[in-house]
């Protein structure tokens, strides 16, 4: 077999104790802990250390939480600026030099096809570099490996260039012309506001995604909320149904120039075209929009406007001497709603898709998953001995598939796999013992 050079010795073993499968951020910190307890691993990458943040963020992204909150087992954020919104290069810099602190044992460019339970109770992977055992796995994979592309895309005539938010670079990079931005969860809203601050005719059909305050009474929101331990609330503890939290898109503010709150309404005052979910194509040309505009702005406002009376009642609470802010109000309202759009008409070239993505578990062959084919773990446990989940969102809580909590999941689950590991072996020298006598 032939090996890209890993971060630590690896050997051509097939039998590993336990296996890793990822080499993000979540798989990382699952092989920080596992040397922690001495445990005997492999990670597996399917591409290389800080991939996603490289090839799948566009040029100017930065982090929407501050740098502080980048706390990976045994590597809190070094530089200095712990308030401030890290860019994408430093991100995977953040990340390469994680790797080469861990020094995991790890194959990067190996793709696992198939995951499956062994004969020998244990479990079996298929992967392009060969086959490969192990009698613990880990999953670590996030939740975002396929870009979320609605069949409505189909129907729009091909002289419009069409690309997922997960392919943008730049505005330089696109076609003269407008640009139709679909989605309005944190990377449609970003990329809008970058298009529209570089002097692009910006469209904007607007989704159903919560926004929050930046700035909020003298602190980002983010350290309020911090303090106030909305972070630390977990899945089984928080009033909204796990399948909500876990499908929620997130809410939308920005990294960009040192921080600020995304507003919608002053788009539209700046001149961006807002309108409602795009509910049909028509002629091939005409999209027809649902009349959800106003409802949309509205409900990402009350979502604001709650973050902001939390901290407010936290302040009263503890009697904590903080500035006062003026009470939200709209800036702008729609005055009747565009029902549809001819492109024709318009100068529109291009159009992104902000709509996410959806997971794929095709490749695992366990009974680790709902009727909708969704993980079942608690804390990235599952009902299958052996096996686990890293990294998922609101595995635990907010921060589990952020730089924020993701290793503190890995702890626990770590810390399960060793105990584990411990009642086995413990089992097996009493069978060996009482096969001596």
């Amino acid at each position: 077999m032939t090996w890209q050079t890993p971060f630590a010795p690896v050997s051509d073993q097939i039998h590993w104790p336990v296996i890793v499968i990822g080499g993000g951020q979540a798989g990382l910190s699952a092989s920080y802990w596992l040397q922690q307890h001495s445990i005997r691993h492999l990670v597996l990458e399917k591409h290389s250390v800080g991939h996603a943040w490289r090839n799948n963020r566009w040029d100017s992204f930065c982090l929407v939480t501050p740098n502080w909150q980048c706390r990976l087992p045994g590597f809190p954020y070094d530089g200095n600026d712990p308030n401030g919104f890290m860019p994408r290069d430093a991100i995977v810099d953040y990340i390469e030099r994680y790797a080469a602190f861990v020094k995991p044992p790890l194959l990067q460019g190996v793709t696992v096809e198939t995951l499956q339970r062994h004969d020998s109770g244990g479990y079996e992977l298929v992967t392009t570099e060969g086959r490969f055992t192990a009698n613990q796995v880990v999953m670590a994979v996030n939740g975002y490996h396929v870009p979320n592309w609605p069949r409505l895309s189909e129907r729009l005539p091909t002289s419009i260039e069409q690309l997922h938010s997960s392919d943008y670079k730049s505005p330089e990079t696109l076609p003269a012309g407008e640009i139709l931005v679909i989605g309005t969860g944190q990377s449609g809203c970003q990329i809008a506001e970058y298009l529209h601050l570089a002097g692009r005719r910006v469209h904007l059909c607007v989704g159903r995604a919560p926004r929050a305050p930046r700035w909020y009474r003298g602190r980002d929101s983010v350290d309020w909320l911090e303090e106030m331990g909305t972070y630390e609330v977990t899945v089984d503890e928080h009033p909204e149904p796990a399948w909500d939290l876990r499908h929620k898109a997130n809410h939308y503010m920005t990294g960009r120039d040192g921080g600020r709150e995304i507003d919608l309404r002053r788009f539209a005052l700046e001149g961006m075209q807002l309108y409602g979910r795009v509910a049909d194509i028509r002629n091939g040309t005409h999209l027809i929009f649902g009349q959800d505009l106003k409802q949309n702005l509205d409900g990402a406002d009350d979502t604001y406007c709650r973050i902001r009376e939390s901290i407010d009642r936290y302040i009263e609470k503890n009697n904590i001497q903080a500035p006062s802010e003026p009470e939200y109000r709209p800036i702008w309202e729609p005055e009747r709603e565009p029902r549809e759009l001819d492109l024709e008409a318009t100068s529109i070239t291009t159009v992104i898709w902000a709509t996410g993505f959806h997971s794929d578990f095709s490749w695992v062959h366990l009974p680790v998953f709902d009727g909708a084919g969704e993980p079942v773990h608690q804390r990235g446990i599952t009902p299958t001995p052996g096996a686990y989940f890293l990294g998922l969102p609101w595995l635990h809580t907010w921060g589990s598939g952020r730089f924020a909590s993701v290793g503190d999941d890995a702890r626990h689950v770590v810390e399960f796999i060793a105990n584990r590991t411990e009642a086995t072996t413990e089992v097996s020298a009493s069978e060996q013992e009482a096969m001596r006598a």
